[in-house]
């Protein structure tokens, strides 16, 4: 608390690093340093992309597992105007990761709702940055970048389609093809099924954790709603 007032009432643009992961040998579940972490997200972060789509809890969630998990690999799908990515590369540089960050979408001219098919816009956060941009499904083109690197650890981010069938799908597939992992499901707030809105998501990570008897975590008490989970 002293180092985030003193940081406030200072001139300072950004709040200065410390670590912000904590000893995973003495900790049975994920943890990060929340304090350490919010400096960052308040000092520069929201400076850069806001809180929209991504609210105060769920930028949390995102550099937390970043510090805990340290992935050698970010694999994203749904990159849009590339805000997910940006987050994932600003916070790897501050917790200074050698993290490689790929971000797939859909083709500029793939029927889909929430398609951008302006190409001035698509990727608009990213641009001119070291991240990876792919075109294609995200599980055929994540299989392919997978097989010609072999990473360590991956973290995947899945944002595409809303759907429960293919949540279902795309969850099934990561643990089909990565032994080890760590997965941030964007978009998994339950309104309830009578909002006819943001069941899929939730749906599909309940049944998928309870079937592999994994532990997850979640952002709560309003939308878009944040879920991890991972198996090492």
């Amino acid at each position: 608390m002293h180092r985030l007032l003193s940081w406030c009432f200072s001139k300072k643009k950004s709040p200065p690093v410390y670590s912000a992961d904590l000893n995973p040998t003495t900790r049975s579940l994920p943890e990060a340093n929340k304090w350490i972490l919010s400096e960052y997200i308040l000092g520069k972060l929201i400076g850069i992309v806001g809180v929209h789509p991504y609210p105060l809890d769920e930028l949390l969630l995102m550099c937390s597992t970043l510090a805990y998990f340290k992935p050698d690999m970010v694999i994203e799908w749904g990159t849009h105007y590339g805000k997910s990515a940006r987050i994932f590369y600003e916070a790897t540089t501050y917790l200074n990761l050698k993290t490689v960050i790929h971000t797939i979408d859909l083709p500029p001219t793939a029927e889909h709702c929430e398609n951008i098919h302006n190409d001035s816009q698509r990727g608009l956060f990213i641009r001119n940055l070291p991240v990876i941009r792919h075109l294609g499904d995200g599980l055929t083109v994540a299989r392919k970048i997978i097989a010609e690197v072999n990473p360590k650890l991956v973290l995947f981010f899945v944002d595409g389609d809303h759907s429960f069938a293919s949540i279902r799908d795309e969850l099934n597939g990561i643990k089909c093809m990565a032994p080890r992992a760590v997965v941030l499901v964007h978009d998994t707030f339950l309104q309830g099924s009578e909002s006819g809105y943001n069941c899929g998501p939730y749906s599909a990570i309940k049944e998928f954790t309870a079937q592999h008897q994994l532990e997850y975590q979640a952002t709560i008490l309003g939308l878009p709603g944040m879920c991890l989970t991972y198996w090492l």
